[in-house]
């Protein structure tokens, strides 16, 4: 679709545009001065869930989520939401009042938005951020013997399609709710700190997709394992009974060309790295001493992250 219209802007005539016009990244840099970038980025969905508010609050986090992962903090967002005439609208308050307060929790405000009629609810924001230009956090800069660190675990994706279906253990629903409304601020913030040298979140494309948009960007190859690769509860069960999302085989068609994966594998195993995430963890490349100290003062702040695995020469992932 967007081929066709890539020349429109020329990237030569922008140079403000630090990121957003040459290659995919999680969200577009403006720079202002020497000292100041603007972050922006948007995003909306259907709902993943029954609660308006608990909808709200994914939906918000989701969307904030690619400021962090760019290494931003959040000035402001604008809500973006879609809503059918018939319903309640004490339903749409109460997924407003979710993401209000989770932009609330970020630290930010929410000035405005823009609301339209739809035959199915949609919600999600526009978000402004601030970066030091110096200090991004880009999808390019991997490096050969960095470690990878995610920071939540994965499976959100088959949970909610088997909440669809009407087939999910509540304990699992609550802990796929639990992961989508964990702000990747502080994960953030950490990975500043830890002198990251390439960032995304895992979203749509799952783990392999946005992994390989990483090693594309930085022209490296992913090795990962599967073992050490954080899984929610009930997650690979539900991939074993075939509960998947739509996504997740447009997913896989785009991404195994480029994966290698172990012979020891399962189909279910490999199908919970292609499932589509909403508002997934950060996956991040660091020098591997910085990323055991990621790990470890993670642990010690409540955050969960782990070393799945390490860049190496080449292209593409493998995952042993």
């Amino acid at each position: 679709m967007l081929r066709p219209l890539q020349h429109i802007f020329d990237a030569r005539n922008f140079p403000q545009v630090l990121i957003g016009l040459d290659g995919p990244d999680d969200a577009a840099v403006y720079q202002l001065n020497d000292e100041q970038a603007i972050v922006s980025t948007i995003d909306f969905f259907p709902p993943v869930v029954d609660d308006p508010y608990t909808f709200g609050s994914i939906a918000a986090a989701n969307a904030l989520s690619d400021v962090y992962a760019m290494g931003g903090e959040v000035l402001f967002a604008l809500n973006l939401a879609a809503f059918p005439d018939d319903l309640d609208r004490a339903i749409l308050s109460e997924i407003l009042r979710g993401g209000a307060e989770k932009v609330r929790e970020a630290g930010a405000i929410i000035t405005g938005g823009h609301t339209v009629s739809d035959q199915e609810p949609k919600y999600g924001l526009a978000v402004t951020g601030m970066v030091h230009p110096a200090y991004i956090l880009a999808k390019s800069g991997a490096q050969p013997g960095d470690r990878l660190v995610l920071t939540k675990p994965l499976g959100v994706g088959l949970i909610t399609t088997a909440l669809k279906r009407e087939q999910a253990d509540p304990a699992h629903v609550a802990a796929a709710v639990k992961s989508m409304s964990l702000l990747n601020r502080h994960a953030s913030h950490l990975a500043q700190r830890f002198e990251a040298h390439a960032c995304t979140d895992i979203t749509g494309y799952g783990l392999l997709g946005h992994g390989l948009e990483m090693t594309n960007a930085s022209q490296v190859r992913f090795r990962l394992r599967f073992d050490e690769i954080p899984l929610l509860p009930g997650a690979l069960e539900y991939a074993r009974q075939e509960i998947f999302p739509g996504g997740l085989n447009r997913n896989r068609e785009f991404v195994t060309p480029h994966v290698l994966f172990a012979d020891r594998l399962t189909a279910a195993q490999q199908a919970v790295l292609f499932e589509p995430e909403t508002s997934g963890g950060l996956l991040i490349a660091l020098e591997p001493v910085q990323a055991r100290g990621y790990v470890q003062q993670a642990a010690e702040d409540g955050l969960a992250a782990h070393i799945i695995g390490e860049v190496a020469d080449g292209s593409g992932i493998s995952v042993d």
